[in-house]
This record gives C-alpha cells, structure tokens and sequence, in this order.
C-alpha cells in the first residue's frame, strides 16, 4: 500500500472518491501475492484464492457508498463478506491513479504511443507527486481521422467506437482521459487537441464540435485495461519478490449485442 501511495497519493483522488483500503488488516497479514484488477467481483476474489494471492489491488474501488450493513443483500456486501472470509484484502487506486504523474493516462498514451506528453487540466500536487485529470501528446505520425479510429479498435480491443463527424484534418496532438472524461472536452478543445480519447461522454457533448476536434470514446473498461500493467510494473519494482498476477476475467458489465 505504501509503495503505491507513494506513486499515487491518495489526496489526489478527487472528493467523491474512496481510494485506500476496502478490506482487510495491513498490519496482521503478510502478503502471499498479489491479484490485479480492474473491478472486484466474486469471481475475482475466487480467482485471487486459486492463485494464491491474499491481496487484490483493484482500480475501482469495491466501496463506493456507505455499507449499512454486510449480508448477502447486494454484490459489494457479498464481495466484502467472502474476502473478509478468505483473509483477502482489498486495496483501490482509483482517480489517484489516474491523476498521477505517470498514471492511468499514461499508460494509455503509451499504449498509443504518444510522444512528448504532459497534463492537461488544472494540476495539483500532494506529497510531492503532481497530478491532473488529463494529458496531452504528439502521434509519432499524423494520421487521417479514419486511421486513427481504426488503431484505436485494434490497439484497445474495442468493438465500436464513438464518434463524431470525421476530422476532415490530420490528427496530430491527442488529449486523453481513462475512465469518464467529457468534462475535460473543453480544455482539450482549448489546447489545440485534434483528437480527444475518453472512456465514456454523454450524448450532448458531441452536439457542436463539428470539425474542431474527433471524439473518440471507447469505453470506460476498454480505455483503462491495461491499469493492471501499471500495478504490476509499481509492485514488482517497490516490493521485489511479492508475486504479482494479472486477472484473466473481463469484469466489464457492458456488452455489445
């Protein structure tokens, strides 16, 4: 926990957040492995005890609202119960880490290779680490609008992207924001972006952006995926020797019929 705290401090989250630790005891169990993952569900707290792992580091936090009690009622209090069962703990690095200098958006730029890239949005800092919800970066090449969705397609594994009216220009400077970014649109707008990848935007926000920038959403698992990469390179270079596994279940709720 520490070792992740340090290269995204929890004051980054933002005030709705609950990044931190869900379940567990950090000071009476030592660690057997790690489980990485995106969401928590039953399946991946069974998959952690298969592994062997006594830790899961999730994305998005598995408390979200306040628990009134832990039954059996709903998922999050039936996911609580068998960790605390199994001696597993949860631990969520959620808009800390995307926030974070080398984070989340990162990560994604990387993944797109995006070169030269440095925040956007209003930055912050907390315990030395700065932070913002958004980055920017150069393509190694300008790309024709069209080409560009389709190496989105293939680079996330998406089966449709979003979009609106293609870019009638080359696309060169590309903002970024995993997860649910449409409040960034504007300062991407604003800074010269000629594209703008997100996760998720709601329907009026591609109302009246005709030709000043390409929309591209391709879904708010799709665009944070790779977070588990993230988690395993802190990890194996912070904590050496602790075993770190990527889950293999695809924990996104939204499918595409």
């Amino acid at each position: 926990m520490e070792a992740l705290e340090r290269f995204a401090p929890l004051p980054l989250q933002e005030d709705y957040d609950n990044a931190g630790l869900q379940v567990g005891l950090t000071e009476a169990w030592e660690v057997s492995g790690a489980l990485l993952c995106l969401d928590v569900t039953e399946e991946v707290v069974d998959e952690a005890e298969a592994k062997g792992c006594n830790l899961i580091v999730s994305h998005h936090p598995l408390i979200f609202r306040k628990l009134r009690h832990v039954s059996d009622t709903t998922m999050t209090e039936r996911i609580v119960f068998k960790a605390i069962e199994k001696k597993i703990a949860i631990v969520s690095m959620h808009t800390n880490m995307d926030s974070a200098w080398g984070g989340v958006n990162f990560k994604i730029a990387e993944k797109m290779g995006l070169r030269d890239v440095a925040f956007l949005g209003e930055t912050k800092t907390a315990e030395g680490v700065q932070g913002a919800s958004g980055i920017m970066g150069n393509l190694p090449q300008p790309m024709e609008a069209a080409e560009f969705i389709k190496m989105l397609k293939t680079t996330f594994g998406v089966e449709c992207v979003q979009a609106n009216e293609l870019l009638q220009r080359p696309i060169s400077r590309v903002a970024v924001c995993g997860g649910a970014g449409a409040f960034l649109l504007g300062d991407a707008i604003g800074a010269g972006a000629d594209a703008f990848v997100t996760g998720e935007m709601h329907y009026h926000d591609y109302f009246d952006t005709e030709q000043k920038i390409q929309i591209a959403v391709i879904g708010h698992y799709q665009s944070e995926q790779f977070t588990k990469e993230l988690f395993k390179e802190i990890i194996e270079r912070e904590c050496p020797g602790v075993k770190c596994c990527q889950s293999t279940i695809n924990t996104n709720p939204i499918k595409y019929i």
